[in-house]
């Protein structure tokens, strides 16, 4: 019998050396935790963990750049005693040590900056978007493991099946437009959109609401396409949905392009205008953009914006 056959039959499998791992990390946590003498003092400079902190009833005690998430992600809301540790991509390490958390999380995008964080407390790094996997499932192992770590499984599990339900529940008041081909866009001006493809977290959204994802094409790392206003017109069937913000002088050009106003989905009144939701959300922003999308296609028999009308 080979070393190998004999290793594979009765050493740990990576699964339980995992689970292990995990199990050790959140009794570390809690341990620490507890020596403060107080609840886990969590802290995230990533704005999906946030989200998915908010969303399973913790509140950090710290993170980062919250006048811009409570701009653009919206919800769930931040209450007021969570420190704002400054820019993501730049914290501000001395408001962070003076949050004193027992428990940092981070993701990928934040990696240069672990060896900092771990001088403060111990770093978890979770991450929802990587290249070519599927963010909601990503999403829901976020709130898992964000429940093991802070003890708070029930909570995770609340989550997941709630915000499951919701988008159950969208998807059966828009049955009757089921299949419809829709764009998801955000303009970057007049002349150029990003697009999003069926590896965001809006493009899985939209197939659990029984919708087509008018963009078959790649996308970049972000899940995402720069297109020119230009390749709108190889689209004439899909419903366009726009999302906030809208810079003030691409609606002001737009509302007088001539390019804009000939595309049959602009004639047809076939686009609507959601209220901004984060491109990089967890499970939250799921739900968010599924209610959002929700009331714009049911209100007034889902005939949008009047023609070209971002305003």
């Amino acid at each position: 019998m080979s070393a190998g056959a004999v290793s594979g039959r009765s050493g740990p499998s990576r699964r339980a050396l995992l689970a292990a791992g995990l199990a050790l990390a959140a009794g570390r946590a809690r341990a620490q935790g507890a020596q403060a003498g107080a609840a886990l003092r969590v802290a995230t400079v990533d704005w999906a963990l946030l989200e998915t902190l908010l969303g399973m009833g913790i509140t950090p005690v710290a993170a980062a750049e919250l006048v811009l998430f409570r701009e653009v992600a919206v919800e769930p809301p931040v209450p007021a005693s969570v420190i704002d540790i400054g820019l993501r991509g730049a914290p501000n390490f001395e408001a962070l040590k003076l949050a004193r958390p027992n428990l940092i999380f981070s993701s990928n995008y934040y990696a240069e900056f672990e060896p900092r964080l771990r001088l403060i407390a111990p770093v978890e790094t979770i991450s929802v978007y990587r290249t070519g996997e599927p963010p909601y499932q990503r999403a829901e192992k976020a709130a898992e493991r964000i429940g093991v770590l802070t003890g708070r499984e029930d909570a995770a599990r609340a989550l997941i099946a709630g915000v499951s339900d919701e988008l159950d529940a969208c998807r059966a008041r828009l049955a009757r437009r089921a299949g419809q081909p829709l764009m998801v866009l955000n303009l970057g001006d007049a002349r150029h959109f990003r697009v999003f493809g069926r590896d965001s977290l809006f493009g899985e959204v939209l197939a659990r609401l029984g919708f087509a994802n008018a963009w078959r094409e790649g996308t970049s790392y972000a899940a995402s396409a720069p297109i020119g206003l230009e390749a709108l017109a190889r689209f004439p069937d899909a419903f366009l949905i726009v999302l906030r913000p809208v810079p003030p002088d691409a609606a002001r050009v737009l509302s007088t392009s001539a390019l804009w106003n000939a595309l049959p989905n602009i004639r047809a009144r076939r686009i609507a205008v959601l209220d901004s939701v984060d491109p990089f959300g967890g499970l939250p922003t799921a739900a968010r953009f599924a209610r959002l999308l929700t009331a714009a296609l049911l209100r007034d028999g889902g005939a949008g914006r009047q023609g070209g009308d971002l305003g």
